[in-house]
């Protein structure tokens, strides 16, 4: 279940009681209500930014991903979060450094994901690297590893045209330009 459905409603929640003890003449408790408040809202909004730059980038509208996730600090956000930030970095930062980009991808393993597919996604991104690096045996086993984190096959289609770029480097350079 998506938090937000619960974030959104609490901070109404939160909002409402914080008006109801600044009339009841509890200004001290409203202030902290306020607070509070304030917190679930702006965890909310990074949550949505990283939303906005992940669906920004399953659009190709790198730009516009590179816009929302400079919206976010991930120094600000909880480590789940932030290893979410560091998967949509990296993948950004392929077009450009792949050494970057393998920096960033290791990171948000390193931080953690909450779902396998997502693991996998993160390894298969790692394999194109691996590939574009020329490290077929890493990219293979990248790629085994992504087979196994992804059960249901969504990464299906991607994983093949990664084995075929393992299968012909030169693939994997016309790609890179």
């Amino acid at each position: 279940m998506d938090t937000r459905f619960i974030k959104i409603p609490l901070a109404l929640a939160s909002l409402a009681y914080a008006v109801h003890l600044f009339t009841q003449g509890y200004i001290g408790s409203g202030v902290g209500m306020v607070l509070v408040t304030a917190m679930i809202v702006l965890v909310t909004l990074q949550s949505m930014r990283l939303l906005m730059a992940f669906v920004s980038l399953r659009q190709q509208k790198m730009e516009d991903a590179r816009k929302w996730l400079g919206r976010v600090n991930p120094n600000h956000l909880w480590a789940r979060r932030r290893g979410y930030w560091y998967f949509l970095s990296g993948s950004l930062a392929m077009e450009q450094n792949m050494n970057q980009a393998e920096q960033l991808l290791k990171q948000a393993l390193e931080i953690g994901l909450k779902q396998d597919h997502d693991k996998a996604a993160v390894k298969l991104n790692l394999a194109v690297v691996a590939s574009a690096k020329r490290k077929p045996k890493l990219a293979k086993a990248l790629l085994v590893e992504c087979k196994r984190l992804d059960p249901k096959g969504v990464l299906k289609k991607d994983i093949k045209q990664v084995e075929a770029a393992i299968r012909n480097p030169q693939m994997m350079q016309m790609r890179g330009r």
